[in-house]
């Protein structure tokens, strides 16, 4: 049994507690937050929601720290503040900066006698390994990552920062003539336009000026300016009923060759009707793996790539060579 804590309770720990329930070989032991814990109500009846303050003396009940926070600023500290006492477990998705993030979370964990896993999801993570298998087995070949059609979480933010804006929400759709042309194998140069469009639902403040707005949206660096943006403004009503999920998914197809003129095409797809739920759950694995490494007496960071699969697995290593192998 590994004794589960999980750090932070927005969209993605309560993704954790579901995936948490559901694998009989894992137990919730409590919910840290830095909000007010009385304020707090969880599904686990069995948990405690406590202070992250606790976190400086329960080393002796909790196997893995699974920490939801952002990775902007939460991870870089908490990670690898948490690493040196607790095996521990993140989403860091800030694909630049993972090296840093990883060196970080290693000092501590390797000072510490534990085992860091960062950057575990679905890109990264599940994506990655995708990614990873295609490159080992063709080395002749290019990768391709599309995502979508989903919500994402930070272009929405983006927008619902913009003076005027109520409520957003921002889909990533990927172009299907694109999708088709990788496909066939023929192995296209794509631009950022050419790869995925991006559809935006906004909520403007009455009297805001919409078609400002729309100018901001489609302008905006690092978010829209490079992509074939469309806006539509809509009512809180209809953005409640018809956008309140969190969808999301996407495909890595890998295109390569073994000799002249003879090809092959490798894809791998999630289609996701809940982001975090589906995040949550690849965590809850890794958080498994981490426990299992640390008790066979491994120590340091790692990310999926690092984990042999049987590691994520509840099944014993006979069960997988019978049902899985």
């Amino acid at each position: 049994m590994t004794r589960i804590g999980i750090l932070g309770y927005g969209n993605l720990g309560r993704g954790v507690e579901k995936a948490v329930a559901a694998n009989p070989d894992q137990e919730l032991v409590a919910v840290f937050t830095r909000r007010n814990p009385a304020s707090v109500s969880i599904a686990t009846p069995t948990a405690e929601v406590l202070p992250t303050e606790d976190l400086d003396h329960m080393t002796g009940e909790i196997d893995v720290l699974i920490i939801c926070g952002g990775s902007a600023t939460d991870l870089p500290v908490m990670t690898p503040m948490y690493a040196q006492k607790y095996n521990v477990v993140d989403s860091f998705d800030t694909h630049a900066k993972i090296p840093v993030h990883f060196d970080k979370v290693d000092h501590a964990s390797q000072a510490g006698g534990k085992i860091g896993i960062i950057s575990a999801g679905w890109d990264p993570g599940m994506f990655s390994i995708a990614r990873c298998y295609s490159h080992a087995i063709l080395p002749d070949g290019a990768d391709y990552t599309f995502w979508g059609r989903g919500v994402s979480q930070g272009h929405s933010d983006a927008i619902r920062r913009i003076d005027g804006v109520a409520d957003a929400r921002q889909y990533t759709i990927p172009v299907e003539s694109a999708v088709e042309a990788v496909r066939s194998g023929s192995r296209p140069e794509l631009t950022t336009r050419q790869k995925h469009t991006r559809e935006c639902f906004v909520v403007a403040r009455e009297g805001a000026d919409t078609e400002k707005i729309r100018h901001e949206i489609e302008t905006m660096p690092n978010y829209f300016a490079d992509y074939d943006t469309t806006v539509h403004f809509i009512s809180q009503e209809e953005l409640d009923r018809d956008h309140k999920g969190l969808p999301h998914g996407g495909s890595v197809i890998y295109s390569g060759s073994t000799s002249e003129g003879t090809n092959h095409v490798i894809e791998y797809s999630l289609k996701l009707d809940s982001n975090p739920e589906f995040t949550g759950a690849v965590l809850a694995a890794c958080a498994r793996a981490a426990h299992r490494m640390n008790q066979d007496g491994q120590k340091g960071a790692r990310t999926m790539l690092d984990i042999a699969p049987a590691y994520l697995c509840a099944q014993s290593a006979d069960e997988l060579r019978s049902h899985l192998l």
